[in-house]
């Protein structure tokens, strides 16, 4: 199978994602699109872009809606291919609390929230993590001005301290969303 952004689509139509409201404006699924089409427009992968598109498939540690179990995670592979899905899982399983502070020390294993243990990730892992963050995190603040007043200070620090991981025009994409908030 090809793995394309239509065939995503097509599965998080049918898993609800059109139908589940969602904080940083309209449904879940325009969000997702939002998330897909910043992450093309910094220049991500196409596997990295297939991944912001189905970042919350399984919940996330900010948005508990799962529209897949993680007994589907081979279904969502065949769609999306391997390498995305498992940024897809990386991102959902992650323990922010616990993970955000150590996200870039290269030595430090990431909490998953659904095992409750922790796991080494390779360097590109953690860059393609930080950019995902980025681009959802900055989707909600661009998309509901009451995201960006109350939490905008505490998105730039993260952001800020995610640095390291994220490219060029992550980063502009962040002063330009963020500015000195």
């Amino acid at each position: 199978m090809t793995h394309t952004a239509e065939h995503a689509r097509d599965l998080l139509r049918r898993s609800g994602a059109d139908a589940v409201g969602h904080p940083g404006g309209g449904t879940l699924l325009a969000h997702l699109d939002r998330v897909h089409d910043r992450l093309a427009g910094w220049g991500a992968r196409p596997a990295l872009q297939l991944a912001g598109l189905c970042h919350a498939c399984y919940g996330t540690d900010g948005f508990a809606v799962a529209l897949l179990s993680l007994a589907r995670r081979a279904e969502l592979a065949d769609v999306i291919g391997a390498e995305a899905e498992a940024v897809v899982y990386g991102y959902a399983s992650l323990d922010r609390a616990a993970g955000y502070p150590r996200f870039t020390d290269p030595g430090a294993a990431l909490p998953d929230r659904f095992t409750g243990t922790a796991r080494p990730a390779a360097p590109r892992l953690r860059r393609d993590l930080a950019e995902l963050t980025a681009a959802n995190e900055l989707d909600l603040a661009a998309h509901d001005p009451a995201v960006r007043d109350r939490f905008g200070a505490e998105l730039l620090d993260l952001l800020t301290r995610l640095r390291p991981l994220l490219t060029a025009a992550a980063w502009a994409d962040c002063r330009a969303v963020l500015g000195d908030a």
